[in-house]
């Protein structure tokens, strides 16, 4: 592929899923248009410009710091790739293009970038500012943990990563704001340590992840925004074409799940209905009954790509 030699200038993602996504996702005639609605750092988009010399590529991101590295890295392929800043939901909700995109990929998971390079307090690693904010707008971080009660706190920890020990992590951060601000995600980091039990802080995975998680996703409406950018993206795709989402946690593929059966179903009438009445018609086909994962290979090379599911519908006719 051309041009994969000189597109790793600053990246340090590695994208997940790219050998199962050209299979299932490629054009199959040229002059296609495809619209990455999670640029990040350009990985996906790179490979499916190097793959497919006559597609043409929309890459959308609310993070303008690293929407810049994907501009340099993409830079050789000139006026094939076009971009938007801001928000994808936003993107589809307000398009007006004539042409619609044969293609659309929607990747979910946070890019390493934030994680290693932002230094918005992304990771219980590091000693940073608690921002987490991609876009820089509305409530950081910080600003939960220190405005939040204990039980709405507890309750956002809880509902938005399944963490058992919630209560007792919103207890000790409400105890600890008590004495001083938390600022830093290191400090954050300590005090879930110490609010959970030792067996815990022992465990394969460490005891902040959760908590850090919930925190991000609250922060930049992950799961709250998810259902509204389906919709709309489904909605702006052309008939025929096809659509990919990459989940990384059970929260967002229960929503993009449940999203894809509505849409795959012949009758949305209520169960007690005894005839159907909604004169319903399919919308798309689901081409991945169980989602991909990555296989043993991959996730050796790239440890994140455990936790990737994709999933591909088709799609069959506008909605009315």
């Amino acid at each position: 592929m051309a041009g994969l030699s000189t597109a790793s200038i600053n990246a340090v993602h590695t994208p997940v899923l790219v050998n199962e996504l050209i299979e299932v996702l490629g054009p199959k005639e040229e002059g296609k248009l495809m619209i990455d609605a999670t640029l990040g750092e350009g990985g996906h988009s790179m490979h499916f410009l190097s793959g497919f010399p006559g597609l043409r590529i929309i890459g959308i991101d609310a993070d303008p710091e690293i929407q810049k590295i994907a501009k340099q890295r993409l830079r050789e392929f000139g006026d094939r790739i076009n971009y938007y800043s801001g928000w994808s939901h936003d993107f589809f909700s307000e398009y007006a293009l004539k042409e619609r995109p044969g293609i659309i990929l929607i990747d979910l998971g946070v890019s390493l970038f934030h994680y290693e390079k932002s230094g918005r307090g992304f990771s219980f690693r590091r000693d940073e500012e608690l921002d987490m904010r991609i876009d820089n707008q509305g409530q950081s971080a910080r600003d939960l943990i220190s405005g939040l009660s204990e039980k709405d706190l507890a309750d956002l920890i809880f509902y938005n990563s399944d963490e058992r020990f919630s209560r007792r992590i919103a207890r000790e951060i409400v105890k600890a704001r008590s004495t001083e601000p938390i600022l830093s995600s290191k400090t954050l980091s300590l005090i879930v340590e110490r609010a959970v039990p030792s067996a815990y802080r022992r465990g394969p995975v460490h005891p902040a992840t959760k908590t850090f998680q919930a925190l991000r996703i609250a922060v930049n409406g992950e799961l709250s925004r998810l259902e509204e950018l389906l919709e709309n993206a489904l909605r702006v795709l052309d008939r025929g074409g096809r659509m990919g989402v990459i989940s990384f946690h059970s929260l967002e593929d229960r929503i993009v799940k449940n999203f894809f059966r509505k849409k795959s179903k012949d009758c949305i009438c209520p169960p007690q209905t005894p005839i159907c009445r909604c004169k319903g018609q399919r919308v798309v086909n689901i081409l991945t009954k169980k989602g991909i994962r990555a296989g043993l290979d991959e996730v050796k090379t790239n440890p994140p790509s455990r936790s990737a599911c994709l999933r591909i519908i088709e799609k069959l006719i506008d909605e009315e």
